[in-house]
C-alpha cells in the first residue's frame, strides 16, 4: 500500500522540528489523565456542578470505556498558546495563536496511538483545548466548567487519551469568543492499514477574520450583535443564573467585558446575507478576510506537485461564522471522507462545508496552475491558494470564480456510508427532541428557549440506540456539534453517513442515531460561535 506524501501547506516539518513536538518511545500502560502543572486548578478532583445520578467525567465507567480503546504508543506533542503577530499575506495582525502560526502546527497520529498533549498556556486568560471530533475519554475533551477546570495564565495541562479512529480532525479551544481568534490546529489520525491510494496529501484549513484589523476583536463583534443595553453573558440565564459566556461553567466570563473593551473598530454586524443552499441569511458577521491556510487572496498560499499526480485535500472548517462553497478550478473532486469517517465515494465539482466539518477528497492534478476557491456563502468575499503543477509565473486574479462554483455540490445527507461504518440497523431505545430557538433581533439564542446552563442534562444510558430529533424553529442555519460521538444522519434507507457536526436548514429537521457507547457529560451546540457563546448549548449525561 503506498505511503502518501507529508507534503502539506502546512509547515509540519517545521513545527516538528521546532516547536517540540515529539515523538516518544512506546508504553503499554494505562492511558491515565494527567491534571495541570501548577495553578489552583491543579486542586483535587473536578466534578462538575449538577443533578446527581450521573457519570463524573473522571469516572470508573469512563475509565473503562478508555482501556477498552487500548493503549498503543504514547505520542508526546506539546502545543503553546499566547498572544503574538501574524503576517495574513501582507496583512499584519495581533491575536492569539498556537505556536505563533496560522493554523497552529500540524498534530498527526496514528490510529491506537495514546496522545499526550501538552498545551502551555501563555495568553492573559485561562484557555482549554478540545480536540473535535474525537471519540476520547470525558475529561480529555476540554470543556472548561463541565469536564475541567479553565487551565491558568502560565499554566500547563496535559490531555491524554487513545486516539483510536483514524480521519480528519482538528484542535481548538473551547473558552468565550477564543475560538474566533487563531486558536487552533489540524490533528490527523493516520489509519495503519489506510486503503486509499494517493500520492500527495494537502490539508486546506479554512477561516474567516476580524481579530486584529482595524480594532476588531471577536468580543467586540459579539457585543454589537446584542440589544443595546445586553452584554455578553446577560442573554444565559439572567441574574439568578448566570451563564457560562461559551464555557461550561456556572458563572459569567470574567474576561468578556475586558476582552470586548480591548478592541472596538467598525461595525461587523452583517445586514445583507442571504444564501439558496442555507436557504435564508447566511450569517450575521462582515468578515474582512477570509483565509485558507493563514493567508488572503492577495497572496495565497500555493500547493506544488507533478502533473498527474493524486492529491489527497483534507477540507477543515476552522471558521466561527461562515459555511464556505469550495471548489478547485478545472478538477473534480471525489468525495472519500466526511467528518473523518469513509463514504461511498461521490463526484462533485463543489462543496458546502459548515462550520467545523470536515471533508476528505481526492483529485488529480492537471498541467497548469488553478484556483482552489472558499466562496464565503451568502456573503461578500472569498478565500484563496492556488495549486501549481507548472513553472510559470501566473497567478490566478482575486476576482477568479471558477465553474466548479456553480456545478454539483454534494451535501452530506446526499452522501452515503462505507459499509465498513455504516450504523447497524436497530430500534432505538430512547428518542430525544431538542428545539434550536431564537432570533437575530434578540439575541436569544437556545435550545427549547433556554440558555445554557451546566447543571442541564439529557439523560441517556450505556448501550442505548439513540435518536436523537434536532427541529430548528428559527430563521437561521445552525452546524451543530456533538461531544465525543459521531451519529448517522437518517437516510431514506436509513443508513446514513456518519458524522459529528451536521448542517440543520431554517425551519427542518434533522435527525439523527448514535450509540451510547462513551460514558461521561458531552456538549451539545451549534458551532456558530456567536450562538453557542450567546446560550444555544446542552448536555447529554450517562446516568449512573
Amino acid at each position: 500500500m503506498h505511503t502518501p506524501s507529508r507534503r502539506t501547506l502546512l509547515r509540519a516539518p517545521i513545527a516538528a522540528a521546532g516547536a517540540g513536538l515529539l515523538a516518544a518511545c512506546t508504553d503499554s500502560g494505562s492511558s491515565r489523565p494527567s491534571g495541570p502543572q501548577g495553578g489552583a486548578a491543579a486542586e483535587g478532583p473536578f466534578v462538575p456542578p449538577g443533578p446527581k445520578g450521573y457519570v463524573d467525567p473522571s469516572g470508573p465507567e469512563v475509565r473503562a470505556a478508555e482501556r477498552a480503546r487500548g493503549a498503543g504508543r504514547v505520542r508526546m506533542l506539546k502545543v503553546t498558546a499566547a498572544e503574538t503577530e501574524l503576517d495574513l499575506g501582507g496583512r499584519h495582525v495581533r491575536t492569539w495563536a498556537y505556536h505563533d502560526e496560522l493554523p497552529g502546527p500540524l498534530l498527526r497520529v496514528t490510529a491506537g496511538d495514546v496522545l499526550s498533549l501538552t498545551l502551555a498556556n501563555r495568553l492573559p486568560e485561562t484557555t482549554t483545548l478540545h480536540s473535535h471530533g474525537v471519540r476520547l475519554r470525558c475529561d480529555m475533551d476540554g470543556v472548561p466548567g463541565l469536564t475541567q477546570r479553565e487551565i491558568p495564565a502560565g499554566s500547563d495541562f496535559t490531555y491524554r487519551f487513545t486516539a483510536r479512529d483514524p480521519g480528519t480532525y482538528f484542535v481548538h479551544s473551547h473558552v468565550g469568543m477564543q475560538p474566533d481568534r487563531g486558536l487552533y490546529a489540524p490533528l490527523i489520525v493516520d489509519d495503519p492499514r489506510e486503503p486509499l491510494k494517493y500520492d500527495e496529501e494537502w490539508i486546506v484549513v479554512l477561516d474567516d477574520w476580524l481579530d486584529g484589523v482595524d480594532g476588531s476583536t471577536p468580543d467586540s463583534a459579539l457585543a454589537q450583535l446584542m440589544p443595546k443595553g445586553m452584554k455578553p453573558g446577560m442573554a444565559m440565564g439572567g441574574p439568578e443564573h448566570p451563564a457560562p459566556s461559551g464555557r461550561a461553567s456556572g458563572t459569567a466570563s470574567p474576561h468578556a467585558s475586558h476582552s470586548a473593551h480591548a478592541g472596538g473598530g467598525p461595525s461587523r454586524v452583517l445586514r445583507d446575507s442571504h444564501s439558496r443552499l442555507l436557504q435564508g441569511d447566511a450569517g450575521s458577521v462582515d468578515y474582512p478576510l477570509y483565509l485558507i491556510n493563514g493567508k488572503t487572496p492577495a497572496r495565497p498560499a500555493t500547493f506544488r506537485c507533478k502533473p498527474g499526480r493524486r492529491i489527497r485535500m483534507r477540507i477543515i472548517n476552522a471558521g466561527s461564522e461562515t459555511a464556505f462553497r469550495v471548489a478547485l478550478g478545472g478538477h473534480t473532486m471525489t468525495v472519500t471522507h466526511t467528518d473523518g469517517y469513509p463514504v461511498a465515494h461521490k463526484e462533485t465539482d463543489a462543496l458546502l462545508v459548515g462550520m467545523a466539518e470536515r471533508y476528505d477528497v481526492l483529485v488529480t492534478a492537471k498541467d497548469g496552475v488553478f484556483p482552489l476557491v472558499a466562496l464565503a456563502e451568502g456573503k461578500k468575499g472569498k478565500a484563496l491558494a492556488v495549486l501549481r503543477t507548472d513553472n510559470g509565473r501566473t497567478v490566478p486574479p482575486v476576482t477568479v470564480r471558477p465553474a466548479e462554483l456553480d456545478g454539483r455540490i454534494i451535501q452530506a445527507r446526499r452522501l452515503e456510508p462505507h459499509e465498513s461504518v455504516a450504523l447497524p440497523d436497530r430500534e432505538p431505545d430512547r428518542e430525544i427532541r431538542v428545539r434550536v430557538t431564537g432570533n437575530m433581533h434578540r439575541w436569544d439564542w437556545g435550545f427549547d428557549h433556554k440558555a445554557y446552563d451546566v447543571r442541564q442534562r439529557h439523560p441517556v444510558r450505556a448501550g442505548e440506540r439513540v435518536r436523537l430529533s434536532l427541529i430548528n424553529s428559527t430563521d437561521m442555519w445552525h452546524p451543530l456539534h456533538l461531544h465525543g460521538h459521531t451519529f448517522a444522519i437518517a437516510g431514506i434507507d436509513g443508513r446514513g453517513v456518519r458524522k459529528d457536526t451536521a448542517v440543520v436548514l431554517p425551519h427542518r429537521k434533522l435527525v439523527v442515531e448514535f450509540d451510547a457507547d462513551n460514558p461521561g457529560l458531552w456538549m451539545l451546540h451549534c458551532h456558530n460561535q456567536y450562538h453557542s457563546e450567546s446560550g444555544m448549548m446542552t448536555i447529554l449525561g450517562y446516568r449512573s
